[in-house]
């Protein structure tokens, strides 16, 4: 009894860590140090690695990425413009310890909406992100509320923002996955990724950073973030996007790496670094190393359709050349793929709008899809189309229209119509016929009685006269 419970609480316990496994698509996971880890690629936008992705977090200064958001957002609508000049407000500073990561803006201090986008984004300025949303909201609380709004139409579901820059704050939360949504959407914006690329910002007015050029934190693309001084983690693929750290949330990092075509963003959370674990490296960066290596070294770009692939046939009604037409793909689809998936794995299902389809078509009409189905997921689609223009085969079209009008409900009414009228006709056009030509027969038969008749008369008066001489 005493093994059978041993051999349950065993099996039970591979159960648990089966189900809280990081998931990896059956490749052998990386080995991290992260809480919390993700890797999503970009162009399809489908996780390839994740690790408590979901899980409520301190997102530290991964916050500003939401307030440059909204502000390029703001931007794009036309309601401010990067050369807004804009005061500081009395309590920008609200809040900010010695040690919080600043550019020096003091109130009072004005300075123009690019400037403080670039302290936010290169020097992780609290203070400017301050700035930003009193000026584009009247006050950083009604800021804060818009932020929380925006996340819950990016689909965020666990993100809640209580200030605009991720000091330590209680309800002040986001997830690995929320932060891809947030940064994923904050990269269609090009001043976005120019100013997370920035190595270097000069500012353009001495009170901000005493006029000392500021650099990038993000050690990954800047030999002159101050984490490189405890090593090297510059690694020669990656480009932007956000550092931050506070003692609750950990050393935490966005960012994004392309290698062969192989695009992808990578985004750690509660990483070991000097400020929280005393150890002389930052393991946010290392981390995110071992991600994209592990990316680079066990996923494929691998080709799947072409324009030139013959996908399915139909056949076209009316068409010239016999009505079946060939599909192809409307684009070339490549897929980021395990390096080790067997084709035999990778199936293809294609779904066509319409089973009744007539000519003519051009060339490049969309008449179907055809979709990737791997492990019974969707992982891409492609529209098919007709290589060539279907041409109209005159004949055939006029038989059809013919038949079509004629299978109308009121035509055939109208021809039933005409053919009852025209049957009435015949009866009474015979009808007549057969009288008329008895009426004739009985003319005719009247007027030789009449004339035999006259000629028995005349006959009759001959004889009397002839009589008559005879006498005299």
């Amino acid at each position: 009894m005493k093994k059978i419970r041993i051999l349950s609480l065993f099996i039970l316990l591979c159960l648990v860590f089966g189900m809280t496994a990081p998931s990896a698509l059956a490749l052998d996971p990386p080995v991290l140090d992260a809480e919390a880890a993700l890797v999503v690629d970009l162009d399809s936008g489908r996780p390839l690695f994740a690790m408590n992705s979901d899980q409520e977090r301190a997102p530290a200064s991964l916050t500003k990425v939401m307030t440059v958001l909204l502000a390029l957002e703001a931007i794009d609508r036309g309601e401010v413009r990067l050369d807004d000049m804009i005061t500081a407000q009395d309590d920008c500073r609200e809040g900010l310890g010695e040690d919080s990561s600043s550019a020096g803006i003091l109130p009072g201090v004005i300075l123009s909406m690019r400037e403080l986008l670039y302290c936010a984004m290169v020097g992780s300025a609290n203070e400017a992100c301050n700035v930003i949303g009193s000026y584009l909201d009247g006050s950083v609380s009604a800021f804060v509320d818009r932020m929380n709004q925006r996340a819950q139409q990016l689909g965020c579901v666990h993100t809640h923002f209580v200030n605009t820059n991720g000091l330590p704050a209680d309800g002040h939360y986001s997830s690995a996955w929320d932060l891809y949504l947030i940064t994923s959407e904050a990269m269609t914006h090009p001043l976005f990724m120019e100013m997370a690329n920035t190595l270097e910002y000069q500012p353009e007015s001495e009170a901000v950073n005493d006029g000392k050029i500021i650099h990038n934190s993000n050690a990954l693309i800047s030999s002159g973030s101050d984490y490189s001084a405890y090593g090297s983690y510059l690694y020669e693929y990656a480009s932007g996007v956000k550092t931050g750290y506070t003692r609750a949330a950990g050393y935490c990092l966005i960012s994004t790496a392309e290698k062969n075509g192989i695009n992808v963003m990578a985004i750690v959370m509660g990483c070991k670094g000097l400020y929280n674990y005393q150890i002389e490296e930052f393991r946010s960066f290392s981390d995110s190393i071992t991600l994209y290596d592990w990316v680079f070294d066990n996923f494929e770009l691998r080709p799947i359709f072409s324009t030139s692939d013959q996908l399915e046939t139909v056949n076209v009604a009316m068409a010239r050349d016999g009505g079946e037409v060939i599909l192809h793909p409307q684009q070339n689809l490549s897929l980021l793929l395990p390096t080790d998936m067997s084709d035999e794995d990778i199936h293809v299902q294609t779904r066509l709008y319409s089973d009744r389809l007539s000519a003519p078509l051009e060339a490049g009409t969309v008449l179907g899809e055809a979709h990737v189905i791997i492990n019974g997921s969707e992982y891409g689609s492609v529209r098919l189309v007709n290589a060539n223009p279907v041409e109209l085969a005159r004949g055939q079209y006029m038989a059809n229209r013919v038949h079509q009008f004629l299978s109308r409900g009121w035509v055939i009414a109208l021809l039933i119509f005409i053919l009852l009228l025209a049957a009435a006709y015949i009866v009474l056009v015979t009808r007549y016929r057969r009288l008329r030509r008895k009426h004739l027969q009985e003319r005719r038969e009247r007027e030789l009685r009449r004339r035999q008749a006259l000629e028995r008369q005349k006959a009759e008066q001959e004889a009397l006269d002839g009589n008559w001489k005879d006498l005299y």
